[in-house]
């Protein structure tokens, strides 16, 4: 699993789309582009990449605490990982917006969904196996 995160529109998906080369045969998800959060990756068998996760988060933020976020997040990392063991071929790439940068919110959802966020980043950069922060298009590998 590689985590690819980065201030907004500073370049994350191009980056992506030119170190993967992505194909037709690559899943690109967008949270952007209101494409639902697969709860099952089986019938895939090769790339995918979750682009805009802190969107994902954002509707479970509308619904649940910070710590029950990130519990069921805990599971879906999981659920990742268990399915690029099972076939040498997976790989998920997963591209999130820092929100870490700048004023805290004053609404208590928003602060909320930016709690869920550094936690679940927290998670995901722990257990990938690559974690990239893209600044003005520039990578910095942190892991």
């Amino acid at each position: 699993m590689h985590f690819v995160t980065g201030g907004s529109y500073n370049g994350k998906a191009k980056w992506v789309r030119e170190q993967y080369q992505v194909t037709d045969e690559t899943i690109w998800l967008s949270a952007y582009q209101d494409h639902d959060l697969p709860e099952n990756m089986d019938h895939h068998s090769k790339r995918i990449i979750l682009e805009g996760i802190e969107r994902w988060i954002k509707q479970d933020s509308q619904q649940f605490n910070a710590a029950d976020i990130r519990a069921s997040w805990n599971l879906r990392i999981e659920g990742f990982l268990n399915w690029e063991k099972e076939n040498e071929d997976r790989h998920l790439i997963i591209i999130g917006n820092d929100l870490s940068k700048g004023i805290v919110p004053i609404e208590a959802s928003d602060r909320t969904w930016r709690d869920a966020c550094g936690w679940v980043y927290q998670d995901l950069a722990e257990r990938a196996d690559r974690v990239e922060l893209i600044w003005y298009g520039i990578n910095q590998q942190l892991k």
